[in-house]
């Protein structure tokens, strides 16, 4: 093992906790020097995921889920206080030379400083802008259902919900030979973000019917049944929403089994079984960041709030009500 570069003293770090529903801080934390095998990160930028942060921060996490939702390098527990979040982008300030000073991406919380074993920081991409490279992790859940789903060219193809992971799927798909693929959303102003991905918009009402596969992605018992309506004959369903404690009504009535249609979870915790016996979690990460080389992935991101401001602007991102996709965050 490749020895630090230099000793640090012991250091101060500040993190964001959530502490009851609707309630968030910053604490401070003593941090030790680096250890064997440890690198540390100082945050430049981070990225709220404006789904999950927003059940965890209002408590809204079953406690059936308590162990299975902990994100890496979690703290606390659940439902309260936690400190919770994964995605910082920030610069390798110590530990060996072969990473010292380079730009990498980590699951982590939000934190400005930081120590992490090495194998948890994923160096950027050469020319990887850092406010877009805080989409892996959004990235990596849009991978992985796109794996689950397998789309082949020229498949009709619909994707419900057009947040920051429904945006990407529809990107990917997109990508695809002779694929036609519709984003749907209930907001009209998720048309703009659609058009730069260069896919097709609508709103639900006008959602495509006879779709050889669908991703739903909006978490709501509205858009499940606008999935299902999508699908053609023998199709299926992908479904990447986590509905929290919530109990969502899916409509199996009707022409579900008669039409033979397929209902398929989908979700990041696990590389998806088609690629499991080849694929680390690790590889996964590397490829979400590698396809994050486009600019007209810059149309998701929102202007940054300052770390400092969080706990007072939680409330105006997680109200439902934001034209928010991907909320980045900026250290100072």
């Amino acid at each position: 093992m490749t020895a630090l570069t230099s000793p640090i003293d012991d250091d101060v770090a500040q993190a964001l906790w959530y502490v009851a529903p609707g309630q968030a801080e910053i604490r401070e934390e003593k941090l030790s020097p680096p250890g064997p095998g440890e690198v540390r990160v100082r945050a430049q930028c981070g990225a709220l995921s404006l789904g999950t942060e927003r059940l965890v921060l209002t408590g809204r996490v079953p406690a059936s889920e308590f162990d299975r939702m902990r994100a890496p390098f979690m703290g606390g527990n659940f439902p309260f206080p936690v400190k919770y979040g994964y995605s910082i982008v920030g610069w390798v300030e110590a530990g060996p030379a072969d990473l010292l000073d380079q730009i990498v991406f980590v699951l982590y919380p939000h934190q400005n400083l930081f120590n992490v074993p090495m194998s948890a920081v994923v160096p950027l991409p050469t020319g990887l802008p850092h406010s877009r490279a805080v989409l892996a992790a959004n990235m990596e859940t849009a991978l992985n259902a796109v794996w689950d789903g397998a789309p082949g060219p020229a498949d009709r193809i619909a994707v419900i919900g057009a947040g920051a992971v429904g945006a990407l799927v529809a990107f990917l798909c997109g990508r695809i030979a002779g694929a036609e693929v519709t984003l749907v959303d209930i907001n009209p102003a998720r048309a703009e973000v659609a058009h730069r991905l260069g896919v097709d918009f609508t709103k639900p009402a006008g959602a495509p019917t006879d779709c050889d596969l669908v991703f739903h992605a909006s978490a709501t018992a509205t858009g499940l049944a606008t999935a299902l309506n999508s699908c053609g004959e023998e199709a299926a369903v992908i479904d990447l929403s986590w509905y929290g404690e919530g109990r969502i009504e899916v409509p199996l009535g009707a022409a579900f089994h008669s039409r033979r249609l397929r209902l398929i979870s989908s979700q990041v915790g696990q590389v998806a079984p088609s690629r499991r016996p080849r694929w680390t979690r690790n590889r996964r990460l590397a490829a979400a960041l590698s396809l994050l080389g486009d600019d007209r992935l810059d149309a998701l991101i929102a202007p940054a709030i300052p770390f400092w401001e969080l706990p007072a602007r939680l409330s105006d991102v997680f109200n439902g009500k934001s034209n928010v996709l991907c909320q980045l965050i900026r250290y100072p």
